[in-house]
């Protein structure tokens, strides 16, 4: 029974939500389609998940468990920045990424700007009453997070999550990740637009309904 929460089972468990298809499961673990479709035949047989008019965890404390694993998992081998764009989906309170991140997520992974591997912050827009809750459930996974980008010799590792308290959120998704709205992106951009008018000119190219008079080319950013 216990053989079957390894720990792509508890990232199942812990991402699902009442409903999903197990494409949409795939999706938002960015996991191969059919290595979702096998767990999730093995949880249901171990009586951990159903499947009738979608998926659903049999009990809450499955997902306790499943999130403990994955914790314990994460503290014997740090999360990667792949990884790390997945763990989000395992909280119990809406979010999206936002800022550099929603530029990231548009462009569909196009666009990267102000990060290396060994100094990754990630950008998160949140509800303001859940704050505390993402503090501690970030620190379960010994990640650490701020209300503004820390130095790399002030965090422990590469990782570090940047939470943006908001009243309210307004949440598009696009493969598989919740992020802030395309208008609300594009104003970021436009206000740093030194930065992100690359970006700015990928995006027209990619989204036929947008207009945004971008005359970028690459071959002007390599003259001197």
């Amino acid at each position: 029974m216990y053989e079957t929460l390894d720990d792509t089972a508890a990232q199942i468990i812990l991402a699902t939500e009442s409903g999903d298809s197990i494409r949409r499961v795939a999706q938002r673990l960015h996991t191969p389609y059919e290595t979702v479709r096998q767990a999730v035949n093995r949880l249901e047989d171990e009586g951990y998940v159903r499947y009738a008019d979608g998926l659903s965890v049999v009990d809450d404390r499955v997902r306790v468990a499943a999130r403990e694993l994955v914790a314990a998992s994460a503290g014997v081998s740090p999360p990667t920045i792949e990884e790390a764009y997945v763990l989000p989906q395992f909280g119990n309170w809406p979010f999206a990424f936002t800022r550099i991140d929603a530029v990231y997520v548009w462009t569909q992974g196009g666009y990267q700007v102000g990060r290396s591997p060994e100094d990754y912050p990630l950008f998160l827009a949140v509800r303001e009453r859940d704050v505390d809750a993402w503090e501690s459930f970030f620190e379960s996974f010994g990640l650490p997070t701020a209300s503004e980008r820390q130095l790399p010799d002030e965090v422990a590792g590469p990782l570090q999550f940047v939470l943006d308290p908001r009243r309210s959120l307004d949440i598009e998704h696009v493969e598989g990740y919740p992020v802030i709205p395309q208008e609300e992106t594009i104003a970021y951009m436009r206000e740093h637009y030194a930065q992100f008018q690359s970006a700015l000119a990928m995006l027209d190219r990619m989204y036929d309904d947008l207009d945004l008079d971008v005359a970028y080319r690459e071959r002007d950013r390599a003259q001197p």
